[in-house]
């Protein structure tokens, strides 16, 4: 009996020591498929942020979504050709990743919901309002390009403040943003409201060409666009004046994050360029400045374009295609332009404007 109690102990004893063994076994078969899945997961996350940017180098251009129709911003002709600053942005952004503008391909994008739902339209650049709202649908809003703001068109010399167009007649196209602003802004200051609903903006012209209006009232990017259509537009003055704030950018959607940082880092080389001097004309002489920014922009002294995962010499090719963000805004909208818009809040910061590019220096 004392042997085989000896015996029976010692089986315990061993039974023990190889659950216990297993147990361990398991434990770190678990840690390790833990660690496994983590690993995973976040390739995982680094894949998803650099799909957009690889699935647009497979597909061979960039799909760019716009809205045609408002002057200096996004029109297309009859040989479907496009023009407009926000265009200009697509062309850039698409020079910046395949070295060439070309490679882009515009898509008509009315609403955010045809954005959001089609993954084939990479980015959208179409007058956008940056706002808590949007963001809130999933999207990472890149650099304000245009500082617009809703603004009014009156005739030249007879009106100098909104303050004066109280209970004159107002047109304005009713049921969006323009209108709730224009209520509000007159409520808040006790002024009269007298409006003039318009069924659409083609309207415009032709009201305030008949004196039915005193003013017209829109975002100022569309004031210049309706007035660049007008047969005695230069009549017709903008006021610098405005209600309502309108930072427009790009958007991408949330999770493409490394294309994002293309999107943003290259309206940040349009206005880098301006501020030292950088464009179209002077790109190649501008190679070989001292001036270590200069060369840090232009991929002399290179790891911006490793950065970014694009060729060292990225923001070369956006400015050699559409100029640094000065030329884009006079060739498009500025006061030479049919549209005739001062620069305003779009000056750079050291001429009195908003404009400030980040460093680019690593």
């Amino acid at each position: 009996m004392a042997v085989d109690s000896t015996q029976s102990q010692s089986d315990r004893r061993h039974r023990r020591s190889l659950i216990d063994a297993c147990s361990l076994r398991a434990h770190v078969v678990a840690t390790r498929g833990v660690v496994v899945i983590l690993v995973l997961f976040g390739a995982s996350l680094d894949l998803q942020a650099q799909s957009r940017l690889q699935r647009i180098r497979d597909r061979g251009f960039l799909s760019c979504g716009v809205s045609a129709g408002v002057a200096g911003f996004a029109t297309v002709d009859t040989l479907g050709h496009y023009s407009g600053l926000d265009v200009d942005v697509c062309r850039a952004v698409a020079a910046a990743i395949f070295g060439s503008d070309q490679k882009v391909r515009y898509v008509e994008t009315p609403t955010l919901e045809q954005f959001l739902s089609s993954n084939d339209i990479d980015v959208v650049s179409r007058r956008l309002t940056w706002s808590l709202r949007r963001e809130g649908l999933g999207l990472l809003f890149g650099p304000v390009m245009f500082y617009d703001g809703q603004g009014f068109m009156v005739p030249q010399g007879q009106i100098r403040t909104v303050r004066q167009l109280s209970n004159q007649p107002i047109c304005v196209v009713p049921g969006g943003e323009n209108e709730f602003n224009l209520n509000t802004y007159f409520k808040l200051h006790n002024l009269g409201l007298k409006k003039v609903l318009l069924r659409s903006l083609d309207l415009a012209a032709g009201e305030l060409t008949a004196g039915r209006c005193h003013a017209f009232t829109a975002d100022i990017s569309e004031l210049g666009s309706v007035r660049s259509t007008m047969r005695d537009g230069k009549k017709f003055e903008i006021f610098s004046e405005q209600i309502s704030k309108e930072p427009l950018a790009q958007a991408v959607r949330q999770g493409d994050d490394q294309f994002f940082n293309v999107v943003r880092w290259t309206v940040f080389a349009l206005i880098a360029a301006e501020e030292l001097g950088v464009t179209a004309a002077n790109l190649d002489e501008m190679t070989t400045s001292p001036d270590p920014d200069i060369k840090r922009l232009l991929g002399v002294i290179p790891g911006n374009g490793r950065a970014l995962g694009l060729d060292e010499r990225w923001a070369y090719y956006l400015i050699k295609a559409v100029g640094n963000y000065g030329e884009a805004f006079e060739r498009n909208v500025g006061p030479r332009s049919p549209i005739r818009l001062d620069r305003g809040l779009n000056q750079l910061w050291r001429n009195g404007g908003l404009l400030y590019a980040s460093s680019l220096r690593q």
